[in-house]
């Protein structure tokens, strides 16, 4: 796993540098503004650090060629895997330094006359410095003259020291709850078999905290097994803690809500089970693109099943002075969609219906196929996350026959685990876009909160 940071103007300008510095695969895991500090305040703006994460395999996929020869001809290796008790160096250049730099650095003549001195002198002769990885001894703050502002938008290679400031109190409570395991130990246990067993109470705890969370069993072996590649380190909780974090970021990756990339209307279908809140999660995407963004947005519905469902969409549409079109088949919204051609944004509701019955499937496939290639169409399938597991499985089993779809899930407000969210994630393979925690319009909705999900799947707050 790579992470690194990159700084910028803004914030677009920072997550842009990581994407073309690291690939377009890259999950931003967070984001920081850092004010200026110091005498020289006032002459330097604010900078955006965003700290960015890569598999390793992606990360050699993504790199271009020429980096790639540029590393063979330097000697170094492809990736350097970080060890959470091992500072490892980083190999000398083919082609060492010449002149002072050389001396500085512990090449050539300069440095070896300096060694021999040293030893003259029965003074041991300093080693030559080489970077290391990794966090630094702590050496107390000593004054110095305010220097001039680094470079903005300029890349760091760091640790994931964000990450451990996130997870801290996460940490004090997993650690706390297995204390109780921790005074069960033999006394005559030594300092290294303590740690052992520490680390395996963590690892044992976290798993359990998972599975308490409704993760399948399948998942969740998955992500404990990686810890198997770091064995010999897994007494280490903090490493532990932080590797299971990372992974699970990953896992969900960047969450993908309407885009608006394309110079075309976008059409956004919105299918799912009856029950789960469509109607309701459409009219909160409609208000936050209309009010907040300035967006022109119009409703198209084709639930004529629900009783008053087209009413409940026109109550929102009064509200947020929006046009509302009924349409009853594929012929009637390729003309409805023809006529609102000028729209930014066309919110379409389907009617719900259970994923066994096939009659309604069929209505809702030929919808979607209503729709000629000349607008941008995306569809997201609205789940609940109070549903059972394997419900969720034939449900999208169903509807991914005919529909390459992005998820949604409503009413997190009803449920104190979320492991379904990842469960269907990884099951379909679909990425995650919004969730809901409530009735409230325009409120109670936001875009997937990836590192929020994953501290509570935890067990955090």
């Amino acid at each position: 796993m790579i992470i690194n940071k990159f700084q910028g103007k803004t914030e677009s300008e920072a997550i842009d540098r990581a994407k073309r510095e690291m690939g377009a695969d890259v999950v931003i895991m967070s984001v920081k503004t850092i004010r200026p500090k110091g005498v020289f305040r006032a002459f330097k703006g604010i900078v955006y650090e965003v700290t960015a994460a890569l598999e390793e395999n992606e990360a050699d996929k993504s790199e271009p060629k020429t980096q790639a020869e540029t590393r063979a001809a330097m000697k170094q290796p492809e990736s350097i895997n970080l060890k959470a008790d091992e500072k490892i160096q980083i190999p000398l250049a083919a082609n060492p330094p010449a002149g002072p730099q050389a001396a500085a650095a512990g090449y050539g003549p300069q440095a070896a006359s300096g060694s021999a001195g040293a030893q003259a002198q029965n003074v041991p002769p300093k080693p030559a410095v080489q970077p290391v990885y990794g966090p630094q001894p702590t050496a107390e703050p000593q004054p110095v003259e305010p220097q001039p502002a680094e470079p903005k938008g300029e890349s760091m290679h760091a640790a994931s020291s964000v990450i451990e400031e996130k997870l801290n109190s996460l940490q004090s409570l997993l650690e706390d709850r297995i204390s109780a395991e921790k005074q069960n130990q033999e006394d005559g246990l030594s300092t290294a078999d303590g740690k052992s067993q520490e680390g395996l109470s963590f690892v044992k705890m976290l798993y359990q905290t998972l599975l308490d969370n409704e993760v399948h069993e399948k998942y969740a072996n998955q992500i404990l097994d990686e810890l198997e590649k770091i064995s010999g380190k897994g007494d280490n909780i903090d490493y532990i803690l932080s590797h299971i974090y990372q992974k699970l970021i990953l896992k969900f990756g960047q969450p993908k809500p309407i885009d608006f990339h394309k110079a075309k209307t976008k059409v956004a279908f919105f299918i799912g089970p009856t029950g789960v809140g469509k109607t309701t999660t459409i009219a909160k995407i409609a208000s936050h693109y209309k009010v907040d963004e300035g967006k022109k947005v119009a409703f198209l519905t084709a639930d004529t099943y629900r009783i008053a469902a087209a009413e409940q969409l026109r109550t929102y549409a009064n509200i947020l002075d929006m046009s509302l079109t009924i349409v009853y088949s594929s012929e009637e919204i390729k003309e409805a969609v023809a006529s609102l051609k000028d729209c930014d944004l066309i919110l379409v509701d389907t009617a719900g219906f259970s994923h066994k019955n096939t009659g309604q499937c069929e209505d809702v496939k030929s919808l979607l196929g209503g729709i000629c290639d000349k607008y941008d169409t995306e569809v997201f399938l609205v789940l609940s996350a109070t549903t059972k597991y394997r419900d969720l499985q034939e449900i999208c089993n169903t509807y991914r026959t005919f529909a390459d779809f992005k998820l949604i899930f409503t009413k997190l407000d009803e449920t104190s685990c979320y492991g379904n969210l990842l469960n269907i994630h990884l099951y379909s393979g679909a990425s995650m876009s919004y969730v809901t925690y409530g009735q409230n319009v325009p409120d109670d909705i936001e875009v997937f909160d990836t590192q929020k999900i994953v501290k509570k799947l935890l067990g955090g707050d």
